[in-house]
């Protein structure tokens, strides 16, 4: 296989050299969806922007999402309309002009069941106002019959179906959308660099902070990072940070364990479901990824983040919440492809986690640290205006007069309609190519037009067309490519985060060697 390496992604030596040349403006310390957003955004105004992770870039909570973008239907029984219409706005602007390749409509449906937690004419009621508050978008939201809704969801159980609520949301590829991002920050200017933890702080006599100490945590190497600003964007590990700023800081956030499955799909979907549970909490059962991802629980987590897995209870939870609106068929243990887990971070205080909200707070620590906390994918471009207009006039180093502003909507790298992608693949190949349209849409649908990238080291190398693993369409080409271009630096962070193979269960021994070797092959 060709190891050849793309020159604009730095190897680490040269990463932490440029890390540690001079001052940033900005130093990011978290490069999940905060993280990311913030550096994409910030880089784009011209700031010297650094961005760092102790793991992978959204290799913890980021990429534990439930994979939508959506404007929070949730969110119309608390009556805040005005929050629903933003969220549309932007998932809306994301789908069409940001990321048309990554993020995707798709149908919901909220059966009504007798005796279940809301009726017909409240749900109708309720995806109308939605639909409207994106300007019928997506169509308008409405009542089905039994008989409708079992077309479009196949799997849904029959026994006390009585109607069905449809609305349009999107969906996405949250570790794909995450690493592009990072993509987009590189090429806007920012220097990156992932398994790079902060050991320690730098401060300046007067106690501010001035900057990090970090340690590689692939071959142990030290080096440190001077900043105007530091952003404290570590999610669920916040409040350690913050602790180094002063060990005095109290407790500014709690967690909540979300855990999610993904099961082979035995039919095809045409929409997902929106399970009501009660009066106030739904679950989610989605075709992705030619599964169907199942979750999530909400609970209350104290222990250490870097631990957080699924458990025997999570599992029987979310398979019997599922039940409640899926034929028990399509819901069997032994088609669990993946589970995971994923921390939500809110506010601190009293409550239940479910009851909190889910909002973004920027403080400013005793040393001039400015940390930031929740967030999610479907705002995560206005969540990065919004904390950088605050980095900028925060603090006791002010970063406004040297900014320029932002524009409103930059494309992310490969952005392009992934239906005329794949077809110009296919119209391109030639018989010696032996291009597969289910491998063409796959590389459309989670590249855009990097995918011609890929399909160029297929040209040059013919091994790298092969398919990873035969039940899946991921090919090695996607692999060097994760290696060159993305920043991948181990086995997990390319089966896991840069394609889908861990979660349709088929990161076997075989393969994971075989990943390790073109790993070690590469740049280091």
């Amino acid at each position: 296989m060709s190891t050849a390496t793309d020159p604009t992604v730095p190897v680490r030596a040269h990463s932490r050299a440029e890390l540690s040349r001079g001052t940033h403006d900005l130093l990011v310390i978290g490069g999940g969806i905060l993280g990311t957003a913030v550096a994409w955004t910030a880089a784009q105004t011209g700031l010297r922007v650094a961005m760092v992770d102790a793991g992978d870039f959204a290799g913890a909570t980021s990429s534990a999402s439930s994979k939508l973008v959506h404007g929070g239907l949730r969110y119309l029984q608390t009556g805040n309309l005005k929050l629903v219409a933003e969220n549309h706005r932007e998932r809306r602007t994301l789908a069409r002009d940001v990321a048309p390749h990554l993020v995707r409509p798709l149908s919901f449906l909220v059966p009504v069941y007798k005796d279940g937690p809301h009726g017909s004419a409240k749900l109708g009621a309720g995806v109308f106002l939605y639909s409207a508050l994106s300007a019928f978008g997506d169509g308008m939201g409405k009542v089905i019959g039994p008989e409708h809704a079992l077309e479009l969801v196949p799997a849904l159980r029959q026994e006390g179906l009585r109607r069905a609520a449809v609305y349009g949301d999107h969906q996405m590829n949250d570790s794909r959308v995450a690493v592009t991002t990072v993509r987009a920050a590189v090429e806007a200017g920012a220097v990156v660099l992932n398994h790079a933890e902060v050991v320690g702080l730098r401060k300046d006599a007067g106690g501010r902070v001035t900057g990090a100490e970090l340690r590689d945590r692939l071959d142990g190497a030290e080096f440190g990072v001077n900043a105007r600003v530091v952003l404290n964007a570590t999610g669920p590990w916040v409040d350690h940070l913050r602790r180094m700023e002063d060990p005095t800081a109290e407790p500014s956030i709690r967690l909540s364990k979300g855990v999610h499955l993904v099961l082979r799909q035995q039919q095809p979907w045409r929409a997902a479901l929106t399970i009501p549970i009660d009066k106030y909490r739904v679950s989610f059962a989605i075709p992705w990824e030619e599964h169907l991802l199942l979750g999530t629980t909400d609970e209350a987590y104290e222990g250490d983040p870097g631990k957080v897995s699924p458990t025997e209870a999570d599992i029987a939870q979310i398979l019997d919440e599922a039940g409640s609106a899926v034929d028990p068929a399509q819901l069997r243990r032994e088609d669990i492809t993946y589970a995971f887990a994923g921390l939500r971070v809110l506010p601190g205080g009293a409550g239940a986690t479910s009851e909190a909200k889910r909002e973004t707070v920027v403080t400013e620590g005793r040393g001039g640290m400015l940390s930031v906390a929740g967030g999610k994918w479907t705002t995560y471009r206005h969540i990065g205006r919004t904390v950088l207009d605050k980095l900028a006039k925060a603090g006791v180093v002010a970063l406004e007069e040297d900014m320029a502003t932002p524009l409103r909507r930059v494309a992310l790298p490969g952005s392009a309609n992934p239906e005329a992608v794949a077809h110009r693949l296919l119209g391109e190949a030639t018989a010696e190519d032996g291009v597969d349209p289910v491998v063409a849409r796959h590389l459309a649908s989670h590249y855009g037009n990097l995918a011609y990238d890929l399909a160029a080291l297929v040209r040059t190398d013919r091994e790298l067309g092969e398919r990873i693993h035969p039940d899946g369409p991921d090919i090695w080409a996607q692999v060097a490519y994760a290696r060159d271009h993305e920043w991948a630096m181990t086995v997990d962070d390319v089966l896991r985060r840069r394609t889908t193979v861990t979660i349709r269960g088929l990161d076997t021994p075989e393969v994971r060697s075989r990943v390790e070797s073109l790993l070690a092959a590469g740049p280091n």
